[in-house]
């Protein structure tokens, strides 16, 4: 439609004056919203007893053990099981994977302004429907909401990225870190939030949550659409002031014994997807993914189960021991243990993604695999010998490769196969993340009730997953080693990428010509310190939340 012309991306593009180090402010502001998919589960027990609290038990009502699962997601007489509504969590971060695969290319064609308005229709709408769905307890509303959501965070990951990498030739990592990292951090924010307004909401017969989720779409959509009207792409051909490529590890070889940076080539997509160093990169992500989230879906247990009564002065306790009070007091340092791993998640993010610019990213890689390895083989060791301290270092370090796996691979992918289309072909990859998010946490819970039904002891019931995980890392580490240089048959051919930067640069001259687009301003400190401001404040306070639940592991 010609009135939403502006969202086009030749009518985005970062003007003379214009401070690059606005966009991954405006990168942030989305990333904050959509990385709420981390923190959903803090809606679960709230959803599973809305009945039972209108009705006043305080309790939930359980529906009638011969009631189907179709009749359950349209009762409004008893309550949804808390594992149905842990469904939505399902939806949402497979329809991800599924987004980023299939529209990914579409990003690369009407950039980042477009995709980010689509995204913040689609997340708010899922907001939206579960209010309703809660509402009108039909919780089939809010599966179908999940679905439209789910796309939304998938346009809403990668919206930012290549934007970034052509904004930062120079910090390629640093850059992808903070957009990825600021995904991380969308649960440390939005959690405490969402429990702080259901609290507000909260009445002798409602437990606040319609109100809440409504309350979210009319933030996030603002934050959103902040993000989406802020970030501009840079001009054809752009290089930072002073920028002169140096071999930093980063340089990829150009066939014929020499070094060339990354934009000075291209390959496709879909060609992309046919060379072994793209499926060679699936599998590291696959696998680093697998390790990681494997420790994040156990976290709380593990540590609940290994340490028991060490951790309230009741040495040599065992879980099984514990009353119900000491159970409730473990589970509430468990709650601070799994946001000190969301930390060093989202610190991992950054600081290892910031590391690659200087030692390259394969180099980062076998620093993953390797000592990761090493770390997961070891945690066995220092659960049995109760050594706390050291037990939650080698986790924290663990889960911050994990979130660098994030960070990372798109500067990688961009080395590879260069910037072009590296947005469409991270989209591609983003399934591995959707098959390890599937199959490692179910791998973990069968192998751990396999042991526990064997008289394995609970303290022990994490031993062999770990061990496994470690094997995954080892496996990653032989994909790390197996990654070269692209072979150049499968470059774009100079005309072509003339073509394609000529095809943008005529839509930006039509729409100069055309007086669709006024000539920028350059940015003002006090709009770059504002938009700062406006991540930094929730980032802030999410980090206060966190750290004020991890003290209670050492009080």
């Amino acid at each position: 439609m010609a009135a939403l012309k502006f969202l086009n991306k030749e009518y985005t593009i970062g003007g003379e004056g214009f401070n690059r180090w606005l966009v991954p402010a405006s990168a942030l502001m989305i990333h904050l919203c959509v990385g709420m998919g981390y923190g959903m589960s803090v809606f679960w027990l709230p959803m599973s007893r809305l009945v039972g609290v209108q009705q006043g038990t305080g309790k939930a009502l359980a529906c009638p053990a011969d009631m189907s699962i179709v009749s359950q997601l349209f009762t409004t007489s008893c309550d949804w099981k808390v594992v149905m509504c842990s469904v939505v969590f399902g939806i949402l971060f497979f329809m991800l994977g599924t987004t980023t695969a299939i529209l990914g290319n579409w990003l690369e064609v009407v950039g980042p302004r477009k995709t980010g308005v689509v995204s913040c229709v689609c997340f708010v709408s899922f907001f939206l429907l579960a209010s309703l769905g809660v509402y009108s307890h039909q919780l089939w509303l809010i599966w179908i909401g999940a679905i439209i959501g789910g796309i939304g965070l998938g346009l809403g990951y990668i919206t930012p990225v290549s934007t970034l990498i052509k904004w930062f030739p120079d910090r390629v990592g640093m850059a992808t870190g903070l957009a990825v990292g600021g995904f991380g951090g969308g649960a440390m924010v939005g959690a405490p939030m969402a429990q702080a307004l259901m609290s507000m909401y909260a009445t002798p017969t409602s437990v606040g949550l319609w109100q809440t989720f409504l309350t979210m779409a009319i933030i996030y959509c603002a934050f959103m659409l902040a993000g989406a009207f802020t970030i501009r792409v840079s001009p054809p051909g752009y290089k930072p002031a002073g920028f002169v490529p140096v071999n930093t590890g980063n340089m990829v070889d150009d066939g014929h014994g020499g070094m060339i940076e990354a934009s000075a080539f291209n390959v496709r997509t879909n060609t992309a997807m046919k060379t072994p160093q793209f499926w060679f990169c699936w599998g590291m992500l696959f696998l680093n993914i697998a390790a990681g989230i494997g420790v994040i879906s156990m976290a709380s247990p593990l540590l609940q189960e290994v340490f028991a009564g060490n951790l309230i002065g009741l040495p040599g306790v065992s879980f099984d021991l514990l009353n119900d009070a000491q159970k409730g007091q473990i589970a509430a340092i468990a709650a601070g243990f799994t946001g000190l791993l969301s930390m060093f998640n989202i610190g991992g993010r950054i600081f290892w993604a910031t590391l690659s610019d200087m030692i390259g990213r394969k180099n980062t890689y076998y620093v993953f695999f390797v000592v990761g390895a090493i770390l997961y083989a070891t945690i066995p060791t220092l659960a049995s010998s109760l050594n706390l301290i050291m037990f939650l270092c080698a986790v924290c370090i663990c889960i911050s490769f994990y979130g660098d796996g994030f960070a990372t691979i798109p500067a990688y992918l961009a080395d590879l196969f260069g910037t072009q289309f590296v947005g469409a072909i991270h989209g591609r990859l983003l399934t591995a993340w959707s098959s390890a998010g599937l199959l490692s946490p179910l791998l973990i819970n069968i192998i751990r009730d396999y042991q526990l039904n064997h008289g394995v002891p609970r303290a022990q019931a994490y031993s062999v997953t770990l061990y496994i995980m470690a094997c995954f890392l080892i496996v990653g580490l032989f994909c790390a080693i197996m990654v070269r240089p692209v072979a150049t048959k499968y470059y774009m051919t100079a005309a072509e990428m003339e073509y394609e930067k000529h095809k943008l640069e005529d839509k930006i001259s039509h729409a100069q010509a055309s007086g669709a687009i006024v000539a920028g301003k350059p940015t003002s400190g006090a709009t770059l310190a504002i938009c700062w401001l406006i991540v930094g404040i929730p980032l802030a306070y999410g980090i206060y939340e966190t750290v004020l639940q991890t003290v209670l592991m050492f009080k």
